[in-house]
């Protein structure tokens, strides 16, 4: 009996599919151990969408103590292919374009260029417990206005935030919570079945609806780019890193268009990343206020009531930097990282690791790795520093970092030192000017944070929302900030 002409076509894809996965049976019996998956379908049902960084670290805990370090990303086709075209620096492998992006950045955030934003982060820092010392109550929002105004300045030399781009400010944000959720294993079905790109955008609606959106994310990363040549046209441009593209176009080889999605990564990645930890240091003098007077002894002792700290203090202030470190280690606003992809076949202790595998960096769990960072749930600046408590120490393999929360190998972030003069500036001026307390409900009882409660926004990780008392510490706080200001 002849078989119906449709079924042809059924019968290849169905003997591939037996092919592929009697193929798999036997790689995998040399691959390293895991949750066992569903044939064809694999590990698909097992990916963990809600506090994946604490699932992962379970896997870890049963299947494996060790990592791999590759620079390569995994096809992201929803967020990297439909929603980006391919030339946003998180999700392009490393390549050209990768070495091109990471060059141009690195010229004007990396350790040698970033101190240069220091005067705009003390300036910053200044009017955050400035605004904080006027409007406790509503610390959460005033954090995120200054975090989005000191990255936003840095990165398009625009003045300070005002109420009018609040609006503009919250698209950004948007901008990033999409692309965040995009790059979740599991959470987009063309990234799990990825022949469904193939569909025409008149047969899905959801593909038309990414580059629609992209195409709009482009007009106002572009126009952003427009607005600051203009303004270098007419010799009214701040320093910025756009102006640092536009400068060095004929070298870096970017596009308008790739210029404008690296500028925009700049602020999207940064702005939320600094307000998490931010908030994770509130909490952390919450439930540590041993630590908080600690920290405010040295302060007190280096920089006095008279003037308020500057970046010239750092050097004087070893438990702020290693405070600045322990809050990123036990908190990191990225606990999973991007997922990376293997680009070749490889061995690890024994196991077979093959390409285009998907590896995850489980930041968090790598963070608590008990011989590394013994009693890891602690919240103890001490850990990076010397016995005598004035030179910082380092784990080895860390680097100077202490830890792993800006990622590692060619693929740490770029944005690592100004990340860290932001935190470092912040951290000094709020333990200056406040006690940071628990704030208590309308019965007079105490209002402990939750150490556990936090908003998941895919890529980024932060605290829930919570109530904190800050208190100025002393009666002049006021007036010594105004004069502060006034010499800005």
């Amino acid at each position: 009996m002849a078989l119906p002409a449709y079924s042809a076509p059924a019968i290849l894809v169905l003997a591939w599919v037996l092919a592929s996965s009697v193929r798999g049976y036997f790689k995998r019996q040399k691959m390293p151990p895991g949750p066992t998956g569903l044939p064809i379908l694999g590990n698909v049902f097992q990916m963990p969408t809600e506090l994946p960084w604490l699932r992962f670290a379970d896997f870890a805990k049963k299947y494996d103590r060790r990592g791999t370090n590759y620079s390569h990303r995994p096809r992201f086709i929803m967020a990297g292919e439909l929603l980006c075209n391919g030339i946003m620096l998180s999700f392009i492998s490393y390549g050209d374009l990768f070495r091109r992006m990471r060059r141009v950045t690195h010229e004007t955030f990396g350790p040698n260029a970033a101190p240069q934003f220091q005067p705009l982060q003390q300036r910053e820092a200044t009017r955050l417990v400035s605004e904080l010392l006027d409007d406790p109550e509503n610390w959460d929002e005033i954090v995120k206005r200054s975090t989005s105004s000191n990255i936003l300045t840095a990165t398009y030399g625009w003045p300070r935030i005002t109420d009018e781009h609040i609006p503009l400010v919250k698209r950004i944000h948007a901008h990033t919570a999409r692309l965040s959720n995009a790059c979740i294993p599991g959470t987009s079905m063309v990234d799990l079945f990825p022949i469904l790109n193939y569909l025409p955008t008149w047969m899905a609606k959801w593909k038309q609806d990414a580059l629609d959106w992209h195409q709009r994310e482009s007009e106002m990363f572009e126009g952003f780019n427009k607005d600051v040549a203009k303004k270098m046209a007419e010799g009214q441009a701040q320093n910025s890193f756009v102006t640092s593209l536009i400068e060095t176009k004929d070298r870096n080889g970017l596009t308008g268009k790739e210029a404008a999605w690296l500028a925009g990564i700049m602020f999207s990645a940064g702005a939320e990343t600094t307000t998490a930890s931010v908030s994770n240091f509130l909490i952390a003098m919450i439930h540590y206020p041993q630590i908080m007077r600690k920290a405010q002894a040295q302060i007190d002792a280096v920089v006095g009531r008279d003037r308020i700290p500057t970046f010239a203090d750092r050097p004087h202030l070893p438990y702020i930097r290693a405070l600045v470190k322990e809050l990123l280690r036990w908190r990191p606003a990225g606990p999973m990282g991007i997922p990376r992809r293997v680009d070749h076949d490889d061995w690890y202790d024994g196991y077979f690791i093959p390409k285009g595998a998907t590896v995850i960096s489980n930041i968090w769990a790598i963070n608590r790795d008990p011989e590394i960072y013994p009693d890891a749930e602690e919240f103890r600046p001490e850990r990076f520093l010397d016995e005598t408590e004035t030179q910082d120490i380092s784990p080895p393999d860390m680097h100077s970092l202490g830890h792993s929360s800006f990622g590692f190998g060619r693929r740490t972030c770029v944005g690592v030192t100004f990340a860290n003069q932001s935190l470092f500036i912040d951290f000094a001026l709020l333990l200056w000017t406040f006690n940071i307390e628990k704030a208590r409900d309308e019965q007079g009882n105490e209002i402990t944070p939750s150490l556990t409660d936090v908003v998941d926004a895919g890529v980024t990780v932060g605290p829930a929302p919570f109530k904190c008392k800050l208190t100025p510490r002393y009666s002049d706080v006021g007036a010594v900030l105004e004069r502060a200001r006034a010499n800005f």
